[in-house]
């Protein structure tokens, strides 16, 4: 299958390109974190799915009202790099971090700039592209972000095998690629086609949006709910047996074959439908799930980072641009921001579950729970596929 580039809008490559570099910062300290905290701080999986759990959670509000604020005032890009610029500030705060504590200060101030910034973002690509190309769009900037994804392990991959163990320099070291996002919003990023302002002030209704809008947010709760941080995938590396060094180089992997099918599943949506498509990235999330479960060696534990990694690449964004098909133009900040409200607040009890199930029962049991709430969300997200009619 032929891709186009040339198809894609400006704004979208900067975009792309702000989220590669912003997820090389993340992506070098994301999956050190919960070895950070379990080997040199001493905190319980407990502990690490609470941070994990209120970090995402008490975020994702602003995700909503950010997208609010975007529609209602225009003003897209303020939000976007603001949003940038805070979790670029965060990394300081983990470099220093003595305790626990200061970790989730540091989390909780990163998922911060994240909620502000991500219905933005996402509403600047939906309003400057055609939406016969909402796949492409929303495949290729996935692409880019999970491009930084493979970039940031591997450079921290590199600095931990000459510095070994040495977390706080590959933290410090985050924070260049972080404040190169921001240049790039500042000087780059504009607003081509800006949803008009909002003229109905804010509620926490749902009046106003299509009913699938809705059913696909309950499904997205559901299947939320089992998919916990993360964090619990690679601390299921080290249970394994996986040293700091290859846990980066398998979340590398994870993240390489994420973006070799972000662009192509994009391109298949647009094609056959996104339902599909979304549907066959929760089947494989099940699958996956099911395996972290019964896995227990290095190799299986290496395969299957590869095989969430095909999960991720199938719905990420496919999702995003069903979603901009399913919100009316004046509401696609709000849209966005709902959606992603209900995955953040999902994830502090999903955290919380997979910490409690992991600590009373064993390693297994969240990755089962996970599976089972898969299965739960298929089922319901090809009922009501079925009971509307429609493919796309």
């Amino acid at each position: 299958m032929k891709v186009d580039l040339r198809q894609i809008p400006r704004n979208v490559w900067v975009t792309g390109w702000v989220s590669f570099f912003m997820d090389v910062s993340s992506e070098m300290v994301y999956p050190l974190v919960p070895l950070f905290l379990s080997s040199s701080l001493g905190a319980s999986k407990s502990i690490i799915g609470l941070i994990e759990g209120i970090a995402e959670a008490s975020a994702s509000v602003l995700k909503l009202f950010s997208g609010v604020m975007a529609d209602r005032f225009g003003k897209h890009k303020l939000l976007m790099g603001l949003g940038y610029g805070i979790s670029t500030a965060s990394r300081p705060v983990l470099a220093l971090a003595t305790g626990w504590q200061v970790v989730l200060v540091s989390r909780f101030t990163d998922r911060v700039g994240k909620g502000i910034r991500t219905a933005p973002r996402d509403a600047i690509i939906a309003a400057s592209t055609p939406p016969a190309r909402l796949g492409l769009a929303f495949g290729f900037h996935r692409a880019m972000d999970t491009v930084g994804a493979v970039v940031g392990p591997a450079v921290a991959l590199l600095i931990l095998a000459v510095w070994v163990a040495d977390y706080r320099l590959v933290f410090w070291l985050s924070i260049i690629p972080g404040v190169l996002a921001v240049v790039l919003i500042v000087f780059f990023i504009s607003a081509d086609r800006p949803a008009p302002p909002m003229q109905a002030q804010f509620s926490w209704s749902l009046r106003g949006f299509d009913a699938r809008f809705v059913g696909f947010l309950v499904v997205i709760a559901l299947f939320s709910l089992g998919n916990s941080s993360n964090a619990f995938l690679i601390l299921k590396a080290q249970h394994a047996g996986m040293s700091p060094a290859w846990v980066s180089g398998v979340y590398l992997a994870f993240n390489a074959t994420y973006v070799l099918l972000a662009i192509p599943s994009g391109l298949v949506a647009d094609r056959l439908g996104r339902r599909r498509v979304i549907l066959a990235g929760f089947i494989l999330f099940a699958g996956a799930y099911a395996g972290f479960a019964v896995a227990d060696s290095p190799w299986p534990i290496a395969g299957l980072f590869i095989f969430y990694g095909m999960y991720m690449g199938l719905s990420d964004g496919v999702q995003r641009a069903y979603l901009a098909t399913l919100v009316p133009e004046e509401r696609k900040a709000t849209g966005f921001g709902l959606y992603h409200m209900v995955v953040g607040i999902a994830i502090l009890p999903a955290s919380l579950i997979a910490g409690f199930l992991w600590d009373r029962i064993g390693p297994a049991a969240p990755f089962w729970f996970g599976a089972g709430t898969a299965t739960l969300a298929i089922i319901l997200f090809a009922a009501l596929s079925w009971q509307d009619g429609r493919t796309q």
